[in-house]
């Protein structure tokens, strides 16, 4: 009998387009013999889709038609069951039930433990990080503190809520200068590059604070290395056993890899195009010394166990060629084309990395299912404290 396999992707985030990529990219590789797929797209404005006019990708070049062909649904818990069931019309029949979900979704809202918390609510069993491990790999911030307490190298970096800049700008501003310019600016809590500004000086600063304050209420800015290579490993595996793929080395035009450089071919003005992250500017594998290599692929699997990650990641890295050190950039728990371009250099085709992410999250289900999460006893039973039972009476009223 063929495992019900509920893809989650889209929702209300800044990188929504890059997560219909992922998604369909993933599909398409996914075990038909094995797998039915149920395709669950969330739009912009947080309404669930399905249907199978959800797996052509050209479909998302016009919403309204998208809304009126495919079935708008939700997701819940029935007796155990775990059903899509029609949110309009007169009869609100179920229209699939699924056995797993796996989320495809980048950013807020999807990536950052949001969706895992109602998957972990209405119990159904998922793939990728958990809701801690989402919520620690999505704010950059959170991040970098758990980090530097399990020894793992970080850049110097400042951080602060958009609050008090606008109520005190100009002594952020001085706090950051001891970095030592340049630095760079980005909101706590996005990905792909999105609100990330370079600056060279108090002016270019002030505006990237304010551009990044469009974005997140937390706001990072970190010392810029400026003798700088940037490379990128994915680790697969979750708190007991992990894999790495090989390492490549992204590139850009840029002083930093940006949203066009990761998505959109030909540079600005450009579509954004249907390969994902496989389609930046990269060296596979990286050529890098011994000793560096080895301290990237340590770190790795150090920080993904220190943030308690889960499934496919894919953690980004910071060489400064000069003083030869190794800086963790970020982690990304649900990674751009789930880096399905390093698995394959690494001998493990795009469906057999489908394939493990998929038993990882039935192992994690099984072990979180092992432990205890409730208790038999109800400490309320019984309850006949006389100020209870007056508030009780009172509500009544």
């Amino acid at each position: 009998m063929k495992i019900r396999l509920g893809v989650i992707f889209g929702g209300k985030s800044v990188e929504h387009e890059v997560s219909i990529i992922t998604a369909i990219q993933a599909i398409n590789k996914i075990d038909l013999v094995k797998y039915e797929v149920v395709p669950i797209y969330i739009t912009k404005d947080g309404r669930w889709y399905t249907g199978k006019m959800l797996l052509d990708i050209d479909i998302y070049s016009d919403i309204d038609l998208l809304k009126r062909y495919a079935k708008e649904v939700v997701l819940y818990n029935r007796d155990g069951k775990f059903l899509l069931q029609k949110k309009t019309g007169l009869f609100k029949s179920v229209v699939a039930e699924i056995d797993m979900v796996l989320p495809i979704m980048h950013g807020t809202n999807g990536e950052d433990g949001t969706l895992q918390g109602y998957l972990e609510t209405i119990g159904i069993p998922y793939a990728e990080s958990s809701v801690y491990a989402s919520v620690v790999g999505q704010d950059k911030i959170f991040m970098k503190q758990i980090l530097k307490e399990s020894n793992v190298n970080v850049v110097k970096y400042r951080w602060f809520f958009d609050t008090d800049y606008m109520n005190n700008a100009d002594k952020i501003v001085r706090d950051i200068e001891r970095l030592g310019y340049p630095v760079i600016v980005k909101p706590a809590t996005l990905g792909s590059s999105v609100g990330i500004s370079v600056c060279h000086d108090e002016l270019e600063l002030r505006e990237g604070i304010q551009d990044a304050i469009k974005y997140d209420t937390k706001i990072l800015v970190e010392e810029m290395i400026t003798n700088l290579r940037e490379v990128n490993i994915s680790v697969l595996g979750n708190y007991e056993h992990q894999e790495l793929s090989v390492i490549e080395e992204v590139g850009t035009s840029h002083e930093l890899l940006t949203y066009e450089d990761k998505y959109i071919g030909g540079g600005k003005g450009s579509k954004l195009n249907n390969q994902g992250m496989a389609s930046a500017k990269r060296i596979i594998p990286a050529k890098l010394d011994k000793e560096v290599e080895e301290d990237v692929r340590n770190m790795a699997i150090k920080a993904f166990r220190a943030l308690n990650s889960s499934g496919v990641t894919r953690i980004d890295f910071l060489i400064d060629t000069k003083e030869n050190q190794v800086y963790v950039n970020e982690i990304n728990s649900i990674p751009g084309s789930l880096s399905f371009y390093l698995w394959e250099k690494t001998s493990k085709p795009y469906p057999e990395l489908i394939e493990d992410m998929i038993n990882l999250g039935i192992v994690n289900y099984k072990n979180k299912k092992a432990k205890t999460s409730t208790f038999s006893t109800n400490i309320l039973e019984g309850f006949s404290g006389s100020k209870g039972l007056k508030g009780i009476k009172g509500l009544k009223k």
